[in-house]
């Protein structure tokens, strides 16, 4: 047994066999009905469900420890104002002439556009922050594996919001510069995602979209 100092026995359930095949089973099931949603409802949400969402996101694993992230949460309808106008003057940039033919091409069947009338409409936006360094005690301090240690917690805070019962969508108006900008974040912190979330509205439609099979997903060895 390690004699390291801070470390504590780890509380792990291990399940039979039954009960692991039908947690997964249902996880499985849950999160297939999460779609990326561009149209949604005004209504207010519940901001205590969100913070316990993001409670669950920042259970994520990260590099050495270090949680690299911010999760910044806008519901300032002057400030959202702010990032849609800045998100559509970037997207312009991209429809207009960075996207390439089959750029363009792949996004077509999503019926996608410049315009991003949710980023007003959605009653919260979250712009996850990712810390490429940290800053303590006045002195800059590294930090490692910070895209995939985002990355990894920005999964957690999805399904976590979709479990919840929050309809959500990953929109990178890239580049994401403007973001730290219109909320006076730190250098340090540069933007990694921004997620609209809230209810779905009424009338709201997704793309009739096929995932692939787990035959195409995964390679034994």
């Amino acid at each position: 047994m390690s004699t390291e100092t801070g470390h504590i026995p780890l509380h792990f359930e291990r399940l039979d066999e039954d009960e692991m095949r039908a947690r997964a089973r249902s996880f499985y099931a849950q999160l297939d009905r999460r779609r990326s949603v561009r149209h949604f409802a005004p209504d207010p949400i519940p901001l205590d469900v969100v913070e316990d969402c993001i409670r669950s996101a920042s259970s994520a694993p990260s590099g050495a420890h270090r949680q690299p992230w911010t999760f910044a949460l806008v519901t300032d309808p002057e400030v959202k104002r702010k990032i849609r106008a800045a998100a559509e003057e970037e997207e312009r940039e991209n429809y207009g002439g960075r996207m390439n033919g089959e750029w363009l091409e792949a996004l077509a069947p999503l019926g996608t556009d410049d315009v991003k009338p949710f980023l007003e409409i959605a009653p919260l936006l979250i712009v996850v922050l990712r810390h490429a360094w940290d800053e303590e005690g006045g002195q800059k301090v590294q930090n490692y594996y910070t895209q995939e240690s985002v990355g990894i917690a920005s999964g957690f805070l999805l399904a976590a919001l979709h479990h919840a019962g929050l309809a959500t969508l990953t929109h990178t108006p890239s580049p994401m510069g403007f973001l730290r900008r219109v909320l006076g974040r730190p250098e340090h912190e540069k933007p990694y995602l921004l997620i609209p979330v809230g209810y779905p509205a009424a009338d709201c439609r997704v793309p009739d979209l096929v995932r692939k099979g787990l035959d195409e997903v995964v390679v034994r060895h």
